[in-house]
């Protein structure tokens, strides 16, 4: 059935003719005075609810990562909005997350009575100047004949950056006639295929053919390009390691695999990163430049010239989409190569997962109280609807994400990976579940980030979205005190009282349960995150537990050395000793 359109003839009823028509189906915000002219059209649009649905989160900042979630889902425009001054103010958080991730995001700024605009007026902001950092486009239209070539320009910036583009429209614009045609012309043409040169891939070639042990390192970039990095990854016998962005695009189903560099990594990818001939980093930005190494030939393929080569050493640059380089290089590369170091790598992987990170899997993690978070988010993964949509919090999920987690083909995992920002996992869940109701969605949150946005569990109750948001709770920031411990510093400040989280969901309507001990966490998990509708599932876990690098340098052994001196020396040995049995009791013995 084709969408209703808006009766009206003001700026705001041609906007929302035109989300319509562009296929936008949800609007991220609250509603406010400045606003007003424009929630009043999506209101006109919803007869029969074919209309747009104005999706009422509790801050403004979850409107923006909930557009940003959708965006990244769906591949498609989001929408969120925000009233005048703090209102939009909110977003930004959110934007930025949105604009790192390069997905289409428009917001939707509304702004004070334009002839007030520069006289200090009440909640006066200037929202044309306060985003451009965090979007592709950020104009003001105050005057109604801008409304059509500056509102397809955004939308076209939108998708082609692809980010975020705003539009600041005072209230009084939005609620202004204007005369004009509707559908406008807004283009959006089919991405090109980007192929690299034929100069670059016969030096790509040589490199490669040259070269004893190459290792690929791949990033988001490899998605839509997983068979072919795995065909040329056989034929030149190279490991895979990943990213943890290029992790639901190239772990499944990958005989090459052996894990993951940087703070979250395991396995064995540092090593064999370090130890080869020739790096080729797929269709990554991976800004971690401490874990790239600097005495080994790289090769660099992206489809952005300017990302090439500003993390680390680069020796062959080649311009073009992961998947059309990985099919044009195939005949180009020497056949009958040594498998010698792939083997080599694989196998030390392989040990790696049955000891270091296999280690809280077993019978012994499934004994132990406080619950190991390690345990816990293997056994998620294991019982987990194989078509999941996972969105974790930055911090220690990101650790436990990246580290248990399987792919499939068919699981996402989405996170503030390039933004950084805490208390993500809940409102991404709460786009993901909003623009596909049918398909599951966990919420991986810590319970310092689900705390900064508590409310948005009203949200998830309101709308009985179909998401699940299991809490992590050690009454702690984990991954601030390692970084604290791992400086020298004790760790301070990041600790909080013991707060039931399932009784907080239970209060407001939420189907709400409490897990402590071990044995109840696979049946609990299985019958919690196999049911219809929204639930809150509290995972009382064990505050002690640290995620160490893949590789730990001198100067960090010392610091935690350090650390743990202040520590008993502020008598803190009951603290230290209680840590250090958290983390080895599940190691096994040589």
């Amino acid at each position: 059935m084709a969408p209703v359109q808006v009766n009206g003839d003001t700026v705001a009823d041609h906007l929302v003719n035109q989300l319509l028509i562009l296929g936008v189906r949800r609007i991220y915000g609250i509603v406010g005075d400045s606003l007003n002219p424009i929630v009043d059209a999506v209101r006109r649009s919803n007869k029969d609810g074919q209309g747009i649905q104005w999706i009422h989160v509790r801050h403004e900042e979850s409107a923006a990562f909930a557009a940003a979630a959708e965006a990244e889902a769906t591949g498609e425009l989001a929408v969120c909005a925000g009233s005048c001054g703090p209102g939009n103010l909110h977003l930004i958080n959110g934007l930025y997350d949105a604009n790192r991730n390069r997905v289409p995001v428009l917001a939707i700024a509304s702004h004070i009575p334009s002839v007030q605009i520069g006289t200090h007026y009440f909640q006066e902001t200037h929202p044309d100047r306060i985003f451009n950092e965090c979007s592709v486009f950020n104009e003001m239209i105050t005057n109604p004949a801008q409304f059509p070539r500056v509102f397809a320009s955004a939308i076209q910036h939108a998708w082609a950056g692809p980010g975020v583009a705003v539009v600041s429209l005072p209230a009084d614009t939005s609620a202004s006639r204007i005369q004009t045609s509707y559908p406008m012309d807004i283009v959006r043409p089919e991405s090109p295929r980007i192929v690299p040169s034929p100069a670059a891939l016969q030096e790509l070639a040589a490199a490669i053919n040259s070269a004893k042990k190459v290792t690929i390192f791949a990033g988001a970039g490899t998605k839509g390009a997983h068979d072919e990095v795995i065909a040329l990854a056989d034929r030149i016998a190279a490991p895979i390691g990943h990213s943890l962005r290029g992790k639901e695009w190239i772990q499944w189903d990958n005989p090459f695999d052996i894990g993951m560099s940087g703070l979250l990594g395991y396995g064995a990818a540092h090593q064999a990163m370090y130890d080869s001939d020739l790096l080729v980093l797929l269709g990554t930005d991976f800004p971690y430049d401490q874990f790239l190494p600097e005495n080994v030939r790289t090769a660099q393929i992206d489809t952005r010239a300017e990302v090439l080569g500003r993390r680390t050493r680069l020796d062959v640059a080649v311009i073009g989409d992961v998947k059309e380089t990985a099919q044009a290089l195939l005949p180009l590369i020497d056949q009958n190569r040594s498998r010698a170091f792939l083997t080599q790598m694989v196998k030390k992987f392989e040990r790696s997962m049955k000891t270091v990170i296999g280690a809280y899997k077993g019978k012994s993690a499934a004994s132990m109280k406080p619950l190991h978070p390690e345990y816990v988010a293997d056994i998620i993964s294991a019982v987990a609807p194989d078509d999941t949509a996972f969105t974790v919090d930055t911090g220690m999920g990101n650790v436990w994400a990246a580290r248990y987690l399987r792919m499939n083909g068919k699981r996402r995992v989405i996170g503030s990976f390039l933004h950084g920002s805490m208390a993500n996992a809940l409102p991404h869940a709460i786009g993901l579940a909003a623009c596909d109701p049918q398909r599951p969605v966990i919420s991986l949150s810590g319970d310092g980030g689900l705390s900064m946005l508590l409310g948005e569990l009203i949200t998830v109750k309101n709308y009985n979205l179909n998401a699940k948001i299991v809490v992590f709770n050690n009454a702690s920031l984990g991954m601030v005190k390692l970084e604290m411990l791992v400086n020298g510093l004790p760790s301070f400040g990041t600790e909080s009282e013991d707060v039931n989280y399932s009784a907080l969901g239970t209060a407001l309507g939420l189907h709400s349960v409490r897990l402590e001990n071990p044995e109840d966490v696979e049946g609990v998990l299985t019958r919690e995150l196999n049911r219809p509708g929204p639930a809150l599932i509290e995972c009382m876990t064990d505050p002690r537990a640290l995620s160490l690098p893949p590789t730990i340098t001198a100067d960090q052994v010392t610091g935690f050395a350090r650390a743990m001196s202040k520590e008993v020396l502020g008598g803190g040995l009951g603290e230290v000793v209680s840590m250090a049995r958290s983390n080895l009791r599940n190691i096994p013995r040589p």
